[in-house]
């Protein structure tokens, strides 16, 4: 049949064939059983240490599940040999498309762990109608399969940073390998702490920590002692991304403040509609929030000066030349300090404190 043909060029079994296929119902549902038999005189492999060995006995017929298609489930059909082995004793053969008792076939758990990448578990789940906790056994094989057979050998470029999980103020430390064309995730941990970090370093090891040439981070001062301590020949770049962060934020406080002080006075609020015109690259404006912005700006107000102060610095990130950039760092700060916008002078205070960094 054509689907034997198009499972023997995806898939390529040694030591067995594909028998014969059948569709029938199961569960309500339409499904394509794949028979799979050994090769005539074939020995059966020992799943412990992997020699050919005799034949102890078969047991019962077990359906795998595979990759379904179209509408159609897919499963493979097999009865499983036991192995005598002298040395480890009678156990099920290993089987290349499957491990163990596990009931679904490991391709069949990559391409479920390939779509919970994309979408949540439970929409995985929905969509190809299996279980949630099918889902969750797919992407824990393949996680830990990843893990078994990385190489941290190369790793020049990190990042790190953290995100916050569940409800409160709980965290998770994460470390991501930056190098051109090797992007990924190397490390995760539970809370943001010192000792967080420490453990990666003590994971990753002392030779290829020393090796690192680029560190990226925001301004948490745990995070910049350890990175010092642990990586000293590498250059700690402070995240751009985590700096103007803390421009929107303090740019948001500015505009609160004086909607308050509005209030306070019984004026009208001249900043109404006008939070994501300011807080908004221009580029990410709408047509509505570009005109709103436009009408902001012809108006004297603290939270207009905080966006012209914000928009002026972006300046910084073009320049190529150190000792300019480090000139219009200074110049801005010292305009700043006597804007009398506190949040944004606080701002200021931060990017001196943290000038060599920056500047890396």
């Amino acid at each position: 049949m054509l689907i034997k043909t198009l499972l023997n060029r995806m898939e390529k079994f040694k030591s067995f064939v594909f028998g014969k296929t059948w569709v029938k119902e199961s569960f309500g549902k339409a499904t394509v059983i794949v028979e799979i038999l050994p090769r005539k005189n074939s020995r059966p492999e020992c799943p412990m240490c992997g020699r050919k060995r005799p034949t102890y006995d078969t047991r019962e017929a077990r359906d795998f599940e595979y990759i379904p298609l179209w509408i159609y489930r897919v499963v493979f059909r097999y009865a499983p040999r036991r192995v005598d082995c002298p040395i480890d004793g009678v156990k099920v053969e290993w089987m290349p498309w499957a491990d163990g008792k596990e009931q679904m076939t490991s391709r069949y758990k990559i391409f479920l762990a390939r779509w919970a990448r994309r979408l949540s578990w439970r929409e995985v789940s929905q969509i190809f109608e299996t279980s949630w906790g099918c889902v969750f056994r797919a992407v824990q094989w393949v996680v830990e399969y990843g893990l078994a057979h990385r190489s941290l050998e190369g790793v020049t470029q990190i990042g790190v940073d953290e995100i916050s999980v569940f409800k409160g103020h709980r965290y998770l430390t994460m470390v991501y390998q930056l190098d051109a064309g090797a992007r990924r995730l190397l490390w995760c941990g539970p809370e943001r702490k010192i000792k967080t970090l420490l453990r990666f370093f003590r994971m990753f090891g002392k030779e290829r920590s020393v090796r690192l040439k680029f560190v990226c981070s925001d301004m948490w001062g745990p995070y910049l002692k350890v990175i010092a301590k642990k990586a000293p020949n590498a250059l700690n770049v402070l995240d751009r991304f985590h700096i103007m962060k803390k421009f929107g934020e303090a740019l948001d406080l500015v505009r609160r403040q004086e909607v308050a002080a509005f209030k306070t006075k019984g004026q009208d609020n001249l900043l109404e509609h006008g939070r994501w015109a300011l807080l908004k690259r221009p580029e990410n404006l709408t047509e509505k929030q570009t005109v709103r912005l436009s009408e902001l700006l012809t108006l004297n107000l603290k939270s207009v000066r905080a966006y012209l102060l914000r928009e002026d610095f972006q300046r910084f990130w073009s320049f190529t030349e150190p000792a300019v950039a480090a000139w219009f760092l200074d110049t801005w700060c010292t305009r700043t300090m006597r804007s009398r916008l506190d949040p944004m002078k606080k701002v200021a205070k931060m990017l001196r404190r943290h000038k060599p960094l920056i500047m890396n």
